[in-house]
């Protein structure tokens, strides 16, 4: 029998609805201290999972030892998922222009604006799904500039054997300090490598208390100060960064999220049935890094999620 994917979860989260129970959310949670120390878990926190979009800080960093020339808002949508915005669609092709490629180039699939306002005035004109406008385009166009800055073919650079792939793999590993555990192909169709959850918290702390002027400091200051390239407007990631200076926050799909406090503790959170409402993964990240001594009072509101019954709030989702 193959081991079960969701080993030893716990609950994390409970909805309830006009004061009565309605429904839990389970998952596992790993904290950080300053000194990058565990000093909060709970559940599965040393279990292989797939970080998701989660990962993509460290990806943004193998570009930067592969010599990308990326800095400031081209390398926070390098490590974003953004809402296929006007300047994220700007900035992507700003990248690939420099690398002398075009949206032609990206491997990513063809996709519409996630975005409500971008996605309604995309709808009206007619148009149909680019490249460019995937969430990863910019992470992509970051690799195909790896890519050209090292003289390494571009046709095939999502090949897991590829030269810059390879390299992402050794960073992941560096960064995390253990192996990788399983390959994947991620939604976009990069590879995608599973690490676990402490070891996810613990890439993200190295880079995040890296020395300053270091391309590991560099990546987290261009997310922290361009919150804007990293998800889009009324996105969570660029909310929590926006209203919490010098956070770094990278969301995943399927139910991760990854927090980096400016004073070094680091969350690491997996719900382990996807969330796919979003209501789950950052107040039990907060909560955790409320716990750890942040002060997350700016964003007081995100550690509730009401519940609606007739248009109006009957109840809330709250972490335990």
């Amino acid at each position: 029998m193959p081991q079960s994917p969701l080993p030893e979860y716990v609950p994390l989260a409970e909805v309830v609805r006009s004061g009565m129970l309605e429904s839990v959310h389970y998952g596992a949670v790993v904290g950080l201290s300053p000194a990058g120390r565990i000093a909060y878990a709970r559940g599965p926190v040393h279990q292989p999972m797939f970080p998701r979009s989660s990962a993509k800080p460290f990806q943004a960093l193998a570009m930067l030892r592969a010599g990308a020339p990326l800095e400031g808002s081209s390398l926070a949508v390098a490590t974003g998922s953004h809402s296929g915005e006007g300047l994220h669609v700007a900035e992507t092709e700003r990248i690939l222009t420099a690398a002398g490629l075009t949206a032609d180039d990206l491997r990513c699939p063809p996709d519409s604006p996630g975005g409500k306002e971008a996605r309604e005035e995309f709808v009206r004109a007619g148009r149909e799904p680019e490249r460019v406008l995937m969430n990863c385009s910019g992470k992509h166009a970051g690799m195909l500039s790896a890519c050209v800055a090292q003289g390494w073919s571009t046709g095939d650079y999502l090949d897991p054997g590829h030269p810059f792939q390879v390299l992402v793999r050794e960073t992941v590993e560096d960064l995390c300090e253990e192996p990788v555990a399983h390959t994947a192909v991620d939604g976009c169709g990069a590879p995608q490598l599973a690490v676990t959850l402490t070891g996810l918290a613990r890439g993200l702390w190295r880079m995040r208390t890296a020395p300053g002027g270091s391309p590991e400091r560099a990546v987290v200051d261009a997310m922290s100060s361009h919150p804007l390239y990293v998800a889009g407007t009324g996105r969570i990631d660029t909310d929590l960064m926006t209203r919490m200076p010098g956070l770094v926050a990278k969301g995943g799909a399927d139910g991760v999220l990854l927090l980096g406090a400016a004073t070094g503790e680091t969350v690491a959170v997996k719900i382990s049935d996807g969330d796919a409402e979003q209501r789950a993964r950052t107040l039990v990240a907060l909560d955790a890094l409320r716990t750890l001594g942040v002060d997350v009072s700016s964003v007081q509101d995100r550690l509730r999620v009401d519940v609606h019954g007739g248009g109006a709030p009957v109840g809330e989702v709250r972490p335990l």
